[in-house]
């Protein structure tokens, strides 16, 4: 499997929302319910993507030509990565946070934070992140995880 990664166009912003969509129904349902994934949806429509593209650094892993996977880079802190379910545990993921840390060192970034889902905390952990503490919007838990770059 060869994967590629690249900074985000705008023109990749429905492909960017149809990954995370299908990430969050099929992957996050584990550990969030039907009601939370309901209300984090609209923030990952296309609209909102190609907004989220104007504002940070996006990055996205292709297979094939095809987006498989997005990463994205706000300052020190990572967000919004999503790994298609059928590529998952692949390295796609990997590959994706490679990528926003070294974005991240040559913006002279010393430590990366990302609010983790349950459903990422170990694939971050993985990564050298360590759980500093717990986050709440609603019910929805996110776990807050620092690492420091090299």
């Amino acid at each position: 499997m060869e994967c590629e990664v690249r900074v985000a166009r705008e023109s990749d912003a429905a492909d960017i929302s149809a990954v995370i969509l299908q990430a969050l129904r099929e992957s996050n349902t584990r550990d969030y319910g039907p009601d939370i994934i309901r209300r984090v949806e609209p923030s990952f429509s296309p609209s909102a993507v190609l907004k989220l593209i104007g504002k940070r650094t996006v990055f996205v892993a292709t297979i094939a030509d095809r987006i498989v996977g997005t990463a994205s880079l706000d300052g020190e802190v990572v967000r919004t990565v999503f790994v298609a379910p059928h590529v998952q545990g692949r390295g796609v993921g990997r590959r994706l946070m490679a990528e926003v840390e070294l974005a991240a060192q040559k913006n002279g970034v010393k430590s990366l934070t990302v609010p983790s889902s349950l459903t990422a905390e170990v694939f971050y952990s993985r990564l050298g992140f360590k759980a500093v503490r717990d986050s709440y919007h609603g019910e929805e838990r996110t776990i807050i995880m620092e690492r420091a770059l090299t």
